[in-house]
């Protein structure tokens, strides 16, 4: 009897709950569901991308990389001269080759690619111990529309390797890994995405210099800062190769990122012989505006790599299986340093793409054993499927990118009054090639995008929820889907008071 009334008093009260509900949903205005962090934003994949990333070969890359190494020490500093070249070895004749095959690859497509050089003479440095001519090879498939193809997509590899010590040009640096790797990801874009049009402009790019200071990248970077080319991203690949050891995970790659953009800060220098140290400045405006805003961890470079994950990594799933970018909220490594860089100092959004997990006894060594300890940097511990992975993430970046609309502009959210609601206006991305606007947002604590909303062609929007509790961005989004990248609104009004600041309303 007791167990009848209790399941009867349970029946009741879940009839009254329900019956309570629509009146409970009258008063709080409706949010979409949460779902799944991070993935109910993405979108469906593009047929198009999905076949681009399938056509990427381990067997390719597997053989760039073995031929770079064939050229024994491609060190910056090694011969460049024709004896060199015709002989197969150092760092001229595998520029040569490089070229050689992005224009087989220009054959294969009827000409689709424009193969550069971007020759300059280093002075002498610290690591450049003579004036050493320096060759940047790049190939470049200009966008299929005039407006869209002013915007720029560069994907990079450096192809200079080096041992032990900087200054040695005779004994091997094979480079494999570091970074015969990231070269042949480079490569390997071009070759799969110039049977392919884009309306945006793509350049495939490989730099030398790099492990003497970044040369090759500084130069190609300043020479596109004073020609006013507009590049939105740059994807630098620097030691992709999966290192072969029990302690890797084969199915992620770090993806490295900038929070505070390199151009608000300038760098003091350390102390040296005769010269003090020098301290650094900083833009004191911009800097307190990313404080007020809290918006520390949405730097362009940034929503660069939440892209790379979200919106490649997660939208094509299916042909990537388990593997995936991992964002880190660092520029780069501890003492190390990359081509992104110089990017990034130019004030262009770029991020730098690594293996999850390296072997120091692999890089910048001299090869030999010692101790029962092999050196060097060979193939054989190279991963040729987990570079093809990390091949597809930059194609699926690259393409989507280069497919889908300009950013929308002037993105900006109301801060003028007092409110629990969100309005947010923005003026029309630059080119006609937007099928919707969407609004993204996350919480504060959130490292994803993990919420969208389409707002179809409208330039504003309204939503029923606090601008103090989320981050919000707009981007624009093409009719197959390909979306550009996020823009984090500023205020349209008064910025935030600060903490001092925060006393009742005046």
């Amino acid at each position: 009897m007791t167990s009848s009334i209790t399941f009867f008093c349970l029946l009741l009260f879940t009839a009254c709950a329900t019956a309570q509900k629509p009146a409970e949903a009258q008063k709080r205005p409706s949010r979409p569901s949460r779902g799944e962090p991070g993935k109910n934003q993405s979108g469906p994949a593009d047929p198009e991308i999905a076949a681009i990333l399938k056509d990427v070969s381990p067997q390719r890359i597997q053989a760039t990389i073995e031929k770079l190494v064939s050229f024994g020490n491609r060190s910056t500093l090694s011969p460049q001269d024709d004896a060199a070249i015709a002989s197969g070895k150092g760092i001229g004749a595998a520029r040569e080759w490089i070229k050689s095959q992005f224009e087989q690859y220009s054959k294969d497509c009827g000409g689709c690619l424009e193969v550069k050089t971007d020759e300059f003479v280093q002075p002498p440095s610290r690591r450049v111990n003579t004036p050493t001519k320096l060759v940047n090879v790049y190939a470049v498939l200009k966008g299929t529309d005039p407006e869209a193809a002013k915007r720029i997509y560069v994907v990079s590899g450096h192809y200079d390797s080096r041992n032990n010590d900087n200054f040695n040009v005779t004994d091997p640096a094979p480079g494999a890994n570091d970074d015969a790797s990231g070269t042949s990801v480079s490569m390997e874009c071009a070759r799969v995405m110039s049977k392919h049009k884009f309306p945006a402009t793509v350049i495939f790019l490989t730099v030398p210099g790099e492990e003497q200071g970044l040369y090759g990248s500084k130069h190609f970077a300043e020479m596109a800062k004073e020609q006013g080319w507009h590049i939105d991203a740059m994807l630098n690949n620097d030691i992709v190769g999966g290192n072969k050891s029990p302690e890797q995970n084969p199915n992620i790659v770090r993806v490295f990122s900038e929070g505070i953009p390199t151009t608000v800060l300038t760098l003091g220098t350390p102390a040296s012989a005769g010269n003090p140290a020098t301290p650094g400045t900083a833009d004191a405006a911009k800097v307190r505006q990313i404080r007020m805003l809290g918006m520390e961890d949405d730097s362009p470079s940034r929503q660069l790599a939440r892209y790379m994950v979200q919106q490649v990594g997660q939208k094509y799933e299916a042909v990537f299986g388990p593997f995936h970018p991992q964002m880190i909220y660092r520029q780069d490594r501890f003492l190390r340093g990359g081509d992104h860089t110089s990017f990034n100092e130019a004030g262009f959004t770029a991020v730098r793409i690594t293996e999850y997990r390296e072997d120091f006894n692999r890089q910048h060594q001299t090869p030999r054993t010692e101790n029962g300890i092999e050196y060097g940097d060979w193939p054989k511990w190279v991963d040729f499927d987990y570079v093809a992975n990390v091949a597809r993430i930059n194609a699926g970046t690259l393409a989507s990118l280069a497919s889908a609309p300009a950013e929308p502009q002037n993105v900006r959210v109301e801060t003028q009054k007092l409110e629990n609601d969100t309005d947010l206006t923005w003026e029309a991305s630059p080119d006609g090639n937007v099928a919707e606007y969407q609004v993204l947002w996350r919480d504060t604590t959130s490292p994803t995008w993990d919420h969208v909303q389409s707002v179809g062609t409208e330039l504003k929007a309204h939503l029923d929820m606090s601008k103090d509790n989320v981050f919000f961005a707009v981007r624009a989004v093409d009719k197959k889907g390909n979306a550009s990248l996020p823009v984090v609104p500023l205020p349209q009004g008064p910025p935030p008071r600060p903490a001092a600041s925060t006393g009742g309303a005046k």
